[in-house]
């Protein structure tokens, strides 16, 4: 039997406490990229009761994609955001579901992600990084951005961290290992950086930050 909207808040209380989940149900965040890490992210958060997710990419799912992406074979050639909002909504019915099926931009960042209180960066292009890292600390001040930088191959799991780098920005990976200088992205390792970025946005939003 499928649990009622009361039913599931119910159970995410008894989880969290009420005063936390009444923040969490409250919140918006926003991932930016959908691949190992944003499809990881998005899924944490959910499960986790966030009321309402930004979903932004503009790749489709690839066979290459399924090792460490969470995307089913049948889903193979959808655009990322319906796929991922399809799983969703599997997973977490009732938490809102925001897309766009675009590619971020200095000009469309400030309207497309107005809403947010927490940004996660989950790119593996540098530029695309350095895109929404400068328009969200320069001109989005008190959003707080939540990236990514190293975890790929098979170093210990143990060398991805939390960085702080400062009041609204979060670093989390190793900042060491990149895809080209070695062995690619292993879903174990991506997986790991992923829980970081998703527990950093639970502990901003429950003011443990």
């Amino acid at each position: 039997m499928f649990p009622t909207k009361e039913e599931w808040n119910r159970a995410l209380e008894e989880r969290h406490g009420k005063e936390i989940q009444e923040k969490f149900a409250g919140a918006v965040v926003a991932v930016c990229g959908l691949g190992g890490l944003g499809s990881n992210i998005a899924i944490a958060l959910a499960r986790a009761g966030i009321g309402k997710l930004i979903l932004i990419d503009f790749d489709k799912v690839d066979l290459t994609n399924l090792h460490r992406q969470q995307y089913k074979p049948a889903q193979i050639g959808m655009y990322k955001t319906e796929a991922l909002a399809e799983n969703l909504s599997e997973i977490a019915p009732y938490s809102a579901l925001e897309t766009y099926n675009i590619m971020l931009t200095e000009e469309n960042v400030p309207e497309l992600l107005k809403e947010a209180d927490v940004i996660c960066e989950t790119f593996d292009n540098p530029e695309c990084k350095a895109i929404l890292a400068n328009v969200v600390l320069s001109d989005m001040y008190g959003k707080y951005l939540i990236a990514s930088s190293g975890m790929a191959g098979l170093g210990s799991a143990n060398s991805i961290q939390t960085r702080k780098v400062m009041k609204y920005f979060y670093i989390c990976g190793d900042e060491i290992s990149d895809v080209e200088a070695g062995m690619g992205l292993v879903s174990s390792r991506v997986m790991v950086c992923a829980a970081h970025q998703a527990h950093c946005v639970l502990r901003i939003i429950a003011n443990k930050e």
